[in-house]
């Protein structure tokens, strides 16, 4: 077992789920969670799931969790504005890009999901 894996486990095991919300954008799925340790203090869990076909043609998920507590919300809030507005300012726009279209993304900028929530 990776230390990691320990890790999770141990905070799983110590926390409630408080509150969630999902997002869905193309074949990724963001799950944002907030949850409590026993002590009653919360931190935020973001979980990003994208499916994938195996070589039988069955479904499986590939997911990758940050674990972000109160101390450094203010950090990575102030960081990650700075990085998408960094990314809206100086990312050419293509019209109708291949990876706009391998991701979902319309022509509009919208984005469509053929992922069913009982599919997670």
């Amino acid at each position: 077992m990776y230390s990691e894996d320990f890790d999770e486990a141990n905070t799983q095991e110590r926390s409630d789920d408080v509150y969630s919300k999902q997002v869905r954008a193309g074949k990724r799925t963001y799950f944002f969670d907030v949850k409590a340790t026993r002590g009653n203090d919360y931190y935020l869990t973001i979980t990003e799931s994208k499916r994938r076909v195996e070589k039988d043609g069955r479904f499986a998920y590939d997911k990758h969790k940050i674990f972000l507590y109160k101390e450094d919300f203010e950090k990575f809030a102030d960081t990650f504005q700075e990085m998408v507005d960094y990314i809206k300012a100086n990312c050419p726009v293509a019209e109708q890009s291949p990876e706009n279209q391998y991701r979902g993304q319309s022509e509009d900028g919208s984005y469509k999901s053929d992922i069913t929530f009982d599919e997670l």
